[in-house]
């Protein structure tokens, strides 16, 4: 017998906007497969996630979902309504201030902030940002540690990394782009520009 799905209209609405955990119902609206499918995945481990204690049913984390979705070539449409999550690590409170308001008016977004490098490893794991907006120079750490701790972390490793920073030194920008940041934009920015290279991380 297979699971029940959800019984309001599913996911291709806003009933699973900013979900963490998903159903095989859910999973399968959001991939345009049967349910059946996506249980055979999930069985076959394909499709990774969990089973919930003391029942049979199968849950599906949403960065194992986004995974499985990419490794098969389908498209994320059943998630583009879904928030960006980005997560901005800046010592600078007015740019944190600029990131928050901007990104919160857009709409598109999902928003948390830090100011050392120690809460944003923290903030990685609880909040699961899309993208990490990093400043290089941050009062206990410098972004090389935050890039590698996070591209040492298999669960993370999804997570797209943007440095935003004063640094001008070419060789200190490759060293950043080896420990794991997907690219660096130089201080002062337009943040019409920074958005666009967020959308852009973010989709590929």
């Amino acid at each position: 017998m297979s699971e029940p799905a959800n019984p309001r209209k599913a996911t291709g609405d806003r009933i699973v906007r900013n979900k963490a955990v998903y159903t095989t119902g859910e999973a399968a609206t959001v991939c345009k497969l049967s349910q059946q499918t996506i249980i055979r995945c999930f069985d076959g481990g394909q499709l990774q996630g969990f089973r919930v204690p003391g029942s049979k049913f199968r849950r599906i984390p949403r960065d194992a979902l986004i995974k499985f979705m990419k490794s098969n070539k389908i498209p994320l449409d059943g998630l583009d309504n879904d928030s960006i999550r980005v997560l901005v690590v800046d010592d600078d409170p007015e740019i944190i201030e600029l990131f928050v308001d901007v990104l919160e008016a857009d709409g598109r977004f999902e928003v948390a902030s830090a100011q050392t490098g120690y809460d944003a490893g923290v903030l990685t794991q609880q909040f699961r940002p899309d993208i990490v907006v990093l400043d290089f120079m941050l009062p206990d750490i410098n972004g090389n540690v935050v890039c590698k701790t996070i591209r040492e972390n298999p669960d993370l490793s999804d997570i797209k990394i943007l440095v935003i920073s004063g640094m001008v030194n070419p060789a200190e920008v490759e060293r950043l782009m080896e420990a794991g940041a997907n690219d660096f934009i130089r201080k002062p920015f337009n943040i019409e520009t920074v958005l666009k290279r967020i959308l852009e991380l973010v989709k590929t």
